[in-house]
């Protein structure tokens, strides 16, 4: 259900932000206001408790958002909480940068591997990626030490296993497969 109300509103704002020519910004500022909530967990109650009157969370979210967001950001804001919806606002973001990246034909990326990778490789490991999928790839590099080795790259649902643990899994399928 939540899920669905996201969608209907991020598709909402993205018709906006499309018709002003405003993807790249109101993605920023959506991404900002929707990580205030998140971070402060004394903010975002307040906005959940029935006890607090409407009036008083839209005139919050203009005090605090006037000035750092459009316009455009800080009215959306206000009708998340005049429908009882702000509480999706994590999930709406999500789904709007969903639709700005298919939009753009952007396609999320990481590789994770047991080191940090130098930027001038992850720059090569980008524009690789890019040639393969046809795709711009934005690319940002996890550091997990059970990797060992090598690097794991997540596209979307899809995985590209370069890792020394993936290879040794894979080594003792096979010897499996030969024993049995």
């Amino acid at each position: 259900m939540a899920e669905l109300v996201a969608r209907r509103y991020a598709g909402a704002l993205f018709e906006v932000g499309l018709e002003e020519n405003k993807l790249d910004s109101f993605e920023q500022e959506l991404g900002v206001i929707a990580a205030a909530f998140a971070e402060n967990k004394e903010f975002g109650s307040i906005f959940k408790a029935p006890m607090v009157p409407k009036e008083e969370k839209k005139g919050l979210i203009e005090n605090i958002f006037k000035g750092k967001a459009s316009d455009e950001l800080v009215n959306f804001v206000k009708i998340l909480v005049d429908k009882d919806r702000i509480s999706v606002l994590d999930e709406i973001n999500r789904e709007f940068v969903k639709l700005v990246n298919e939009h753009n034909n952007i396609e999320d990326a990481v590789a994770i591997s047991a080191v940090p990778i130098d930027a001038d490789k992850l720059e090569a490991l980008k524009a690789q990626l890019t040639k393969v999928t046809g795709k711009n790839i934005k690319i940002k590099n996890e550091i997990n030490p059970s990797v060992m080795g090598g690097i794991l790259v997540r596209i979307g649902n899809e995985e590209i296993d370069g890792t020394v643990k993936g290879r040794l899994d894979r080594l003792e399928e096979e010897l499996h497969q030969i024993i049995a």
